[in-house]
């Protein structure tokens, strides 16, 4: 405890950002949020695409055939219908609440296609660094339909979707990573509700509010909607709704402390690495 009485253990936001407008994929409209010029990373988290729109033609191109390199992709829908194929196999359709968690490892090509031809399509995609000597790792595959992926109902009406890790009432989620040991949970809060979770000290850790307004930390850090709150050293992030509730997601991860180099849809520790990486797929040897 410090002398006026807070736990210096209750992370702090320490850096916020709304993102910037982007389109990926054939054209599909989203925001990148982490990833960008003006926040490039956090470690271990390379990107995070938000994606929201009932507009078929902001998203009905998908996401065809790409490549990736070096790292994990993780798709979590909250709306609408996503397919997903690649070249290991794998083949499955996402739905709202349900989630797939992919290691790319030394390369994989893989298409995902929405699976409606209208309506909301709402949804995030999240990289994940791998460790230098997990990089060229065979490629692996994770997906849970939203049966899945357990919900924590609290009495005064919270729920929480847990992804990864483990909250406070010891609900676990079905994706596990020993690389870096994510917390990845989707949380709704009634209106003047708080939510606390543990993470590890060593942890970097963000809040990204999908809707309403959340006050975080002891200083009580308005974040409002579609922000993304970098939360600052400690081991209890501690997050209240506002008058109309509140809807966000929480992710944390240990950070890998490696060099970054990127290429595309590559991410490896060196730039060499990223030319052999585009060299082994130009000449089809993922």
């Amino acid at each position: 405890m410090s002398k006026s009485g807070v736990s210096e253990e209750i992370r702090e936001v320490v850096a916020t950002t709304p993102g910037m407008p982007t389109t990926d994929g054939d054209g599909v409209k989203m925001t990148r949020i982490i990833g960008t010029s003006e926040f490039k990373l956090l470690d271990p988290f390379l990107l995070l695409d938000a994606f929201e729109s009932d507009q078929p033609q902001d998203y009905i191109g998908g996401f065809p055939s790409h490549p990736h390199r070096g790292f994990e992709t993780v798709t979590y829908l909250l709306a609408g219908r996503m397919r997903h194929k690649d070249s290991a196999g794998n083949e499955g359709v996402i739905e709202p609440g349900g989630v797939q968690w992919m290691t790319a490892g030394r390369g994989i090509v893989h298409s995902e296609m929405p699976e409606q031809e209208n309506g909301l399509l709402m949804g995030f995609q999240l990289w994940v660094n791998l460790p230098a000597d997990m990089k060229m790792s065979e490629p692996a595959y994770q997906e849970f339909p939203p049966a899945g992926v357990p919900l924590e109902k609290h009495e005064n009406g919270t729920e929480v979707r847990v992804i990864s890790g483990v909250t406070r009432l010891g609900t676990e989620g079905p994706v596990h990573n020993s690389h870096v040991n994510p917390t990845y949970l989707d949380v709704s809060l009634p209106a003047g509700e708080s939510y606390e979770q543990e993470v590890a000290a060593s942890d970097n850790a963000f809040v990204f509010v999908i809707d309403g307004e959340l006050s975080v930390g002891a200083q009580a850090k308005i974040l409002s909607r579609r922000i993304l709150g970098v939360l600052g050293e400690g081991q209890t992030i501690r997050l209240a709704a506002g008058a109309e509730g509140a809807r966000f997601l929480l992710v944390a991860a240990q950070p890998l402390h490696e060099p970054v180099a990127r290429g595309g849809p590559f991410v490896m520790n060196t730039k060499e690495e990223i030319m052999q990486a585009f060299d082994d797929y130009k000449h089809n040897r993922f």
